[in-house]
C-alpha cells in the first residue's frame, strides 16, 4: 500500500504547521496546496516544496490523486469548503471553529454522518501527554469528585491599538473573536478532560479598543506590523471574555480568554479542583502537571514514560527530559487522524468529532446571548 496523499487549503501560519506535522508521519505525502489565485498558490507551493498548486479549491477537489484534505482556510470559508470536500468524497481534517454559526455546524455534522469518511477538528491540545495523564487521573478518580473547573487562555498579540488581523472582522472571523478563536480550545479541553458537558453559562465581554488602526497591506497572524499607513476601523468583536459555567455533573467553573494580556503569548491553562486533590496543567509548561493536596506537599509530575498513565504513553515519543511541545501535539493529531484513514477504522476519541465541534458552537451561541442579556443561558444539546 502506497502513501496517503494530502492537500492543504490555505497555506498561512496554521496550514504550514499542518504540512510540517504531516511530513513527520512518514506515510503521508503532501501533494497539493490551494490558495486564493493561481499566482499565490504557485508561490506557496514553491516555498513549501509541494508539487501541485491550485488557485481554485474546486479544481483541487476534482483531483483523484488526493485522499485527504486539510481545511486551513480563514474561518468564514470553513463551512462552504468543508461541505464541498465532503460532497466530493474526501477525508477531512478541519481547523476550528468548525463553522461561523451553529446552523452551519449542524448541517456539516449531519452531512458527515451520512458519509463513509474520516472527519475531525484540530483541537490539538487534547494531544499533549500530560493532558492525557490528567484525563486518566479524572477517570480513575485520583482527584476525587471534580467540584471546580478553572481555566484561561491568554494572548497579547492584539495588545496595541495598531494591532490588526482578519480575525477581528466579523465577516471573516465570525461574530466572536476570543470566544470562538481561542475560547473554543479551552471549552473543548475542559469537556474532554473532565468528561462533563457545559450546560449553562453567564458571560461578560469587553471590546478594549472600539477603534483599531488597520494596516493598508495585510499581514499574517502573530506578525508584528511595522506599517505606517493605516485606516481607523470600528471594532465589533470582543478582546476579552470571562464566563461562569455549570457542568452536567454538578461541578462549576470559570474561564477567561483574552488577546490583550501583556506577557502572555499562548497561555492556555486548565485547573481541576476535586474533593481529594487538584490538578493543574499549563500549555507553555506542557511537560509538567502539578497535583495539589491539603495535607501533604504538592507533587510535580514530569513528562516521563515511567511516570505517566498507560493511556498517555502513545502521546509521548522521547525519554524524560527530552521535551516535547506544541509541534508534537500537532503531530499526534495527524498520527491519530491518519491511522483511522489508513486502517479504515474508528478514529481515536482524542480527535474532536464534528458532533463535538457542533456542540462547541452551541456553547458559543449561549455565551454570546448571555453577554447580551446579562443572564444565565442554557446550552442546547446536540441531537
Amino acid at each position: 500500500m502506497g502513501n496517503l496523499r494530502a492537500a492543504i487549503l490555505g497555506a498561512g501560519f496554521i496550514g504550514q504547521a499542518h504540512i510540517e506535522a504531516i511530513r513527520r508521519l512518514g506515510f503521508v505525502d503532501v501533494v497539493a496546496v490551494a490558495q486564493n489565485g493561481q499566482e499565490k498558490a504557485e508561490e506557496a507551493a514553491r516555498s513549501l516544496n509541494v508539487p501541485k498548486a491550485y488557485g481554485n479549491y474546486m479544481d483541487l477537489l476534482q483531483d483523484k490523486d488526493i485522499d485527504v484534505i486539510h481545511n486551513c482556510t480563514p474561518n468564514y470559508l470553513h463551512y462552504e469548503t468543508s461541505k464541498q470536500i465532503l460532497l466530493h468524497g474526501k477525508h477531512l481534517l478541519s481547523e476550528k471553529p468548525l463553522t461561523l454559526t451553529s446552523e452551519e455546524a449542524k448541517e456539516l455534522y449531519h452531512l458527515a454522518k451520512g458519509k463513509d469518511l474520516v472527519t475531525g477538528i484540530n483541537f490539538n491540545y487534547r494531544q499533549f501527554p500530560m493532558v492525557q495523564h490528567l484525563r486518566g487521573m479524572v477517570r480513575e478518580h485520583d482527584l476525587g469528585n471534580i467540584r471546580i473547573v478553572r481555566g484561561h487562555y491568554l494572548q497579547d498579540w492584539l495588545l496595541y491599538q495598531t494591532d490588526y488581523n482578519w480575525r477581528i472582522e466579523p465577516e471573516y472571523g465570525g461574530r466572536t473573536r476570543v470566544i470562538g478563536d481561542i475560547g473554543s480550545h479551552l471549552f473543548d479541553l475542559a469537556q474532554y478532560v473532565t468528561g462533563a458537558r457545559i450546560t449553562e453559562v453567564l458571560a461578560d465581554t469587553s471590546i478594549v479598543y472600539p477603534i483599531r488602526y488597520k494596516p493598508l497591506k495585510g499581514q499574517q497572524t502573530f506578525q508584528a506590523s511595522e506599517q505606517k499607513e493605516t485606516e481607523p476601523v470600528e471594532i465589533k468583536t470582543e478582546d476579552y471574555c470571562s464566563v461562569l459555567v455549570k457542568f452536567d455533573n454538578g461541578s462549576r467553573g470559570v474561564f477567561t480568554v483574552s488577546q490583550v494580556s501583556a506577557g502572555n503569548k499562548n497561555a492556555l491553562e486548565l485547573n481541576l479542583d476535586g474533593d481529594l486533590a487538584s490538578g493543574s496543567w499549563k500549555q507553555e509548561e506542557s511537560f509538567r502537571l502539578v497535583v495539589g493536596y491539603r495535607d501533604k506537599p504538592s507533587e510535580t509530575v514530569l513528562r516521563d514514560p515511567s511516570l505517566l498513565k498507560k493511556e498517555a504513553l502513545p502521546f509521548l515519543h522521547y525519554p524524560g527530559g527530552h521535551e516535547e511541545g506544541w509541534t508534537e501535539s500537532l503531530k499526534n493529531m495527524m498520527q491519530n487522524f491518519y491511522d483511522a484513514v489508513r486502517s479504515k477504522s474508528l478514529i481515536s476519541d482524542s480527535v474532536a468529532s464534528f458532533k463535538e465541534g457542533y456542540q462547541i458552537m452551541l456553547i458559543i451561541d449561549a455565551i454570546v446571548k448571555s453577554a447580551e442579556t446579562g443572564s444565565w443561558v442554557k446550552v442546547e444539546t446536540v441531537s
